[in-house]
């Protein structure tokens, strides 16, 4: 017999959002950013305005995106090029076993913090 193992699907997480979709709002995934996954947590580099996954601590060249500011709706492939996708940036909440994080955030204390930037946003998580 085959196992099947399915992904995450785009916008599982999304518990709730505001009305008239006022909690999503387009952005720009910045090229070089890799694979990003429905349910990645973001940060929002200041120099450009365009987003890559939330690091724990600052990237030279990516300065403010440590904090996590959004989370992804639907896949990407931000490798090579800069990638439009919509994207939860106020006023939701979020099943947070769905979150997926950048690799430098891996404990739970890490973790911890990027849900507390993102209810700084109106963005709470839901476990």
């Amino acid at each position: 017999m085959t196992i099947f193992t399915e992904g995450r699907h785009s916008t599982e997480g999304l518990l709730s959002e505001a009305n008239f979709h006022r909690s999503r709002d387009n952005i720009v995934i910045a090229a070089g950013a890799g694979l990003i996954v429905a349910g990645m947590v973001l940060g929002k580099v200041t120099a450009s305005g365009k987003y890559v996954p939330s690091a724990n601590a600052e990237i030279t060249g990516e300065e403010g995106a440590e904090v996590g500011a959004a989370i992804a709706l639907y896949n990407c492939d931000a490798t090579s090029a800069d990638q439009k996708v919509a994207a939860i940036t106020r006023d939701a909440e979020w099943n947070g076993n769905t979150l997926s994080f950048d690799s430098t955030v891996n404990d739970a204390g890490k973790k911890a913090t990027k849900v507390a930037q993102l209810a700084a946003k109106g963005i709470i998580a839901r476990y």
